[in-house]
């Protein structure tokens, strides 16, 4: 995935403990190093510098991050 993502002009942002880090610093353009942790918080941490990443592209490329395009309103009111 990582050579599709290359040659088509894609930059990698690898985010990971320090050891992954270390494995594939060869391979990423960019490292957000976060603290070794239980498996069971990962996903949790992990989630954050993905959500500003995606938040700070969204400014950069003009997009409103606050109300994006042909969001369907999933609340029913009773």
């Amino acid at each position: 995935m990582n050579e599709a993502a290359i040659a088509r002009g894609g930059r990698l942002i690898l985010i990971g403990c320090a050891r992954m880090a270390h494995d594939f610093a060869t391979e990423s353009d960019s490292r957000i190093v976060l603290p070794s942790m239980a498996p069971d918080f990962t996903a949790m941490v992990y989630a954050i510098p993905v959500q500003m990443i995606a938040y700070h592209t969204a400014v950069f490329m003009g997009k409103d991050a606050d109300q994006p395009r042909n969001l369907a309103k999933s609340v029913t009111v009773e």
